[in-house]
C-alpha cells in the first residue's frame, strides 16, 4: 500500500471503523487496456468472497450524499453479508465487476487517483457509521452554497 500523507489519513479513519477495513491490493496489470481490464476483472471477481455484497466504485454509479449512503451502510450491515468495496485500476472495470455488483456507486465525476479513493472511501464509511450512531462528527446542519 506504500506510505506517505495518502496512507496516514487512509489508517486514521480505518482505525477508527467497527469492523476495521482489510485491503486487497491488486498488481498493476500490464497491455493494452482491454486486456488489463480483463485481468483486473479476473483478479476482483476471485477476490469477492463467495456470498459478499460488492459495492463497486464507479463514475456511472449513483451519487449518494452522506445521510444516504448511511442509510445504505446500515441496510448493508444488517443484511448479515460481508461487504465487499471493489475500486477499479486506471482503465476502469470490466463489464463484469458492474454485473456483479449489487450496488454502484460514484464519489462524484471527477477521477481521483486511487489512493485518493481509498481514503475518501474510508472517511465516509466512518462518516455513515457516526451518522448510524448518533456521534456529532458529521454536521448536519450547515448551510447548503446556494440554499
Amino acid at each position: 500500500m506504500g506510505t506517505g500523507p495518502e496512507q496516514a489519513l487512509f489508517a486514521r479513519y480505518t482505525a477508527r471503523l467497527r469492523p476495521p477495513l482489510r485491503v486487497i491490493e491488486l498488481p498493476d496489470g500490464r497491455g493494452s487496456p482491454s486486456e488489463i481490464k480483463r485481468r483486473e476483472g479476473d483478479a476482483l471477481l476471485a477476490a469477492i468472497p463467495d456470498g459478499a455484497l460488492a459495492i463497486a466504485l464507479d463514475a456511472g454509479g449513483s451519487e449518494p450524499d452522506s445521510l444516504a449512503l448511511a442509510t445504505r451502510l446500515i441496510a448493508w450491515r444488517d443484511s448479515g453479508r460481508i461487504l465487499c468495496f471493489v475500486i477499479g485500476g486506471a482503465e476502469g472495470f470490466d463489464g463484469r465487476i458492474l454485473a456483479r455488483a449489487d450496488f454502484v456507486f460514484s464519489l462524484g465525476k471527477l477521477t481521483w487517483p486511487h489512493m485518493l479513493v481509498r481514503v475518501m472511501l474510508a472517511e465516509q464509511l466512518y462518516r455513515a457509521q457516526s451518522i448510524a450512531s448518533g456521534h456529532p462528527y458529521h454536521r448536519a446542519g450547515r448551510p447548503v452554497p446556494g440554499g
